[in-house]
């Protein structure tokens, strides 16, 4: 290497050197952004539909069926669209799969050329239930959210909202969900961009949480949160503290 590569080297490690940290929760503008939820019409992605979209979100839910999908909109009010998930995938810059686990690989495998290029938000929990309760099941690619980058090679997947109380998500007397939300991915401004949309909502925050290989841990704590649940008579959720 010569001198001036040198001192040009040492000059670039000097600045980044000299430049202040960035603020981890300095976090874009998302509300100007569309949100489709893919299994809206279920329990979880219904509450999810109805917070965001009280936040100001503009909000489209997506199902199957179009009628479905058009009668839970209209349920919800807050001016969310009813859209089947095809049109609903399309219209979104961010889609949430909220869909039951077994159907998450047929959903997503209809919709890879609607999906493409969109941030996909996998907040699925793959579950079996036996005499004993729920428990975590591991898919071959390694969590539903790896399942969903998998089959869905042209999107920009990122995994959360998984330990959200469908109860209180859905309860108009609930005015803070006093809790975080645990954000996966492999980009960190596509993170930034869910957890911006995460505390968009009273009482959330979104909390980066690590690359999306580390999804089935946070998937699998579900179950032990529907045991404390069942336990306590209560809708727990997840409090990340220190930070």
């Amino acid at each position: 290497m010569t001198s001036d590569a040198q001192a040009a080297g040492q000059t670039q490690a000097a600045k980044k050197a000299a430049a202040p940290a960035r603020d981890p929760w300095d976090l874009p503008d998302v509300s100007g952004l569309t949100v489709g939820v893919l299994g809206g019409t279920g329990d979880q992605g219904r509450g999810l539909a109805y917070r965001l979209a009280k936040a100001g979100q503009r909000v489209i839910v997506g199902s199957r069926s179009t009628e479905r999908a058009e009668a839970a909109a209209a349920g919800l009010g807050l001016g969310v669209e009813g859209m089947d998930n095809a049109a609903c995938a399309r219209a979104s810059d961010v889609v949430i799969v909220a869909v039951p686990w077994e159907g998450h690989a047929r959903t997503l495998q209809g919709l890879t050329a609607e999906l493409a290029g969109k941030l996909v938000v996998d907040c699925v929990n793959p579950l079996a239930f036996d005499k004993r309760g729920a428990y975590a099941v591991r898919p071959e690619e390694g969590s539903a959210a790896q399942q969903a980058a998998a089959l869905l090679p042209d999107a920009r997947v990122t995994a959360a909202f998984h330990h959200l109380s469908a109860v209180l998500l859905q309860d108009p007397a609930v005015e803070e969900i006093d809790t975080d939300v645990m954000v996966l991915g492999d980009s960190r401004a596509d993170c930034e961009i869910v957890q911006a949309l995460a505390a968009r909502i009273p009482g959330m925050r979104g909390v980066f949480a690590g690359r999306l290989r580390t999804a089935h841990q946070v998937e699998s704590l579900v179950a032990n949160l529907i045991a404390v649940n069942r336990r306590y008579k209560a809708h727990a959720g997840i409090r990340l503290t220190d930070i």
